[in-house]
């Protein structure tokens, strides 16, 4: 991690079938239908939603919206702050695995591409540019959440978003904790899933939770929001 900023989208709704249900029927047959293990697919609640409540999954509600990790991606990666590299962006799923980015990566627009990116690097471990065999993404088992923070980001302050952290605003909080000091590397982390809270898990690491609206955001609005804040500040006023 090299810049001054990174976005960790956390207990992010991105994982494989789990175990539990992988032999359930509605899975079966959605993998017949795309060529696939059922092992091998993205659990996705518009294909496998009975599969998911008949196997009464754990923390259901936050389960199975890839699309949301896809959305708060396509955003950070567009942004000027990123494409400058002002920005590390990685991944911690809801099942504790890590997903770590390189810079100047682009990600398929299309949420389908995506998928099968994911599905790769869910199989293989890691993905490589087939022009310059540059590691694009890479995916770490069983990483604690506190690992993260210390030793792979080695960031000086981990902030938080959610609808019960202290009400402000993303500027106010950008000002306050965000500098261009490579001494001072900030962690904003955003939740990637569609409904709850961060788990105990993510929770207890954070210096401080925030905010930013009246009503529950989601994640690639938040994102949105607090990068072009760190964008003014990092890029515009130098």
């Amino acid at each position: 991690m090299v810049a001054p900023v990174t976005l960790i989208i956390a207990d992010a709704s991105l994982e494989t079938i789990p175990k539990s249900i992988v032999g359930h029927k509605s899975v079966v047959r959605h993998a017949q239908r795309i060529g696939k293990k059922p092992s091998e697919m993205l659990l996705d609640r518009s294909y496998h939603h009975s599969a998911m409540v008949s196997g009464r999954l754990a923390d259901a509600w936050k389960r199975g919206r890839p699309d949301i990790v896809h959305f708060a991606l396509a955003e950070a990666f567009s942004t000027p702050l990123y494409l400058r590299n002002k920005l590390d962006v990685c991944l911690y799923t809801i099942n504790n695995k890590l997903i770590l980015t390189s810079s100047d990566l682009r990600i398929p627009k299309s949420y389908f591409r995506f998928e099968g990116l994911m599905m790769k690097l869910f199989k293989d471990g890691s993905i490589r540019s087939e022009l310059d065999n540059k590691l694009l993404f890479e995916l770490l088992n069983d990483v604690s959440f506190g690992y993260l923070l210390k030793n792979i980001i080695q960031s000086h302050k981990s902030i938080g978003f959610s609808s019960l952290g202290v009400a402000s605003t993303a500027q106010e909080i950008v000002s306050k904790y965000v500098n261009p000091s490579m001494e001072n590397r900030c962690a904003i982390i955003i939740g990637g899933f569609p409904k709850g809270h961060f788990s105990e898990n993510v929770l207890k690491y954070l210096d401080i939770l925030y905010s930013i609206g009246e009503l529950p955001l989601e994640a690639h609005v938040v994102v949105a929001r607090v990068l072009y804040e760190c964008e003014k500040l990092l890029l515009f006023e130098q």
